[in-house]
């Protein structure tokens, strides 16, 4: 089965530039499942209840969240509403919604699962490392033929440590939350794929999503100033990657970058 996983989208240029991509993924990989990072879908700052209603509905299957989770106010009510959406799992007992889900797809039993690094990543998160690995226990015990895991943190080498920490659970943990995709894409000895960060939906020449001249007006003057979402073009980025059903190994993981003009 192959499983796709795209990264962070920024507002609406990285919005619009995923739906024209989800059909084209479906159509030249045939993916059991499509998992998206919708971090920064409202205006580079978290989501709305809204918005995961469309992103569902132009045919992405789960949504993950991260750091930004709680930046639009009407998320925490409707959230245990939606079990397809997802904040990271190691939030504090009593946070509202889910981090894990399995879902039945045509290749079997999927599970997903959000998780936070902590270094970096402010006050909140439990430690990933011991909650991260007795859910993903869970999820494959309760019959989940297929692991993703999302690890949204600042720090590379925690995400590569939580690669490390789940190989052979979990069959893939892929990075998110710096927006840049890197070059490390790789099946660890276990079986797991593994890619530090897998990119971000959005503007490609701005920065992280940002304009990119607002950015250096910051850099070079030291002063507050605001930074708008960069504009078009606009590229998704991600990852696709085979895993035996059978097994939950992976087999191959290549990067995905699609660019698209307004």
């Amino acid at each position: 089965m192959r499983l796709i996983f795209l990264g962070d989208v920024v507002g609406e240029p990285g919005r619009l530039a995923l739906y024209r991509a989800i059909p084209e993924l479906r159509a030249q990989y045939e993916p059991a499942l499509i998992v998206v990072n919708g971090e920064n879908a409202a205006g580079g700052r978290g989501i709305t209840p809204r918005l995961c209603e469309e992103f569902l509905a132009n045919g992405i299957d789960v949504i993950t969240l991260g750091d930004h989770v709680w930046d639009q106010k009407d998320l925490p009510d409707w959230i245990d509403n939606e079990p397809r959406v997802l904040r990271p799992h190691n939030l504090q007992a009593g946070t509202p919604g889910k981090g894990s889900i399995i879902v039945d797809t045509p290749k079997g039993k999927v599970a997903v699962l959000c998780l936070s690094g902590r270094t970096f990543m402010g006050p909140g998160p439990e430690n990933p490392f011991t909650t991260g690995a007795e859910e993903a226990a869970r999820l494959r015990a309760e019959g989940a033929c297929a692991l993703l895991v999302d690890i949204h943190g600042e720090a590379t080498s925690e995400k590569i440590a939580m690669g490390h920490r789940l190989d052979g659970i979990a069959s893939a943990v892929l990075g998110t939350h710096t927006h840049v995709q890197t070059a490390d894409a790789r099946i660890l000895p276990g079986g797991t794929a593994c890619m530090t960060d897998v990119g971000m939906c959005g503007p490609r020449d701005g920065i992280i999503g940002r304009d990119a001249a607002a950015v250096l007006e910051g850099c070079i003057s030291s002063m507050p100033c605001k930074y708008p979402i960069g504009g078009w073009p606009a590229r998704v980025s991600g990852a696709v990657i085979e895993v035996d059903p059978t097994t939950g190994r992976a087999a191959h993981i290549q990067a995905i970058n699609l660019d698209y003009d307004r």
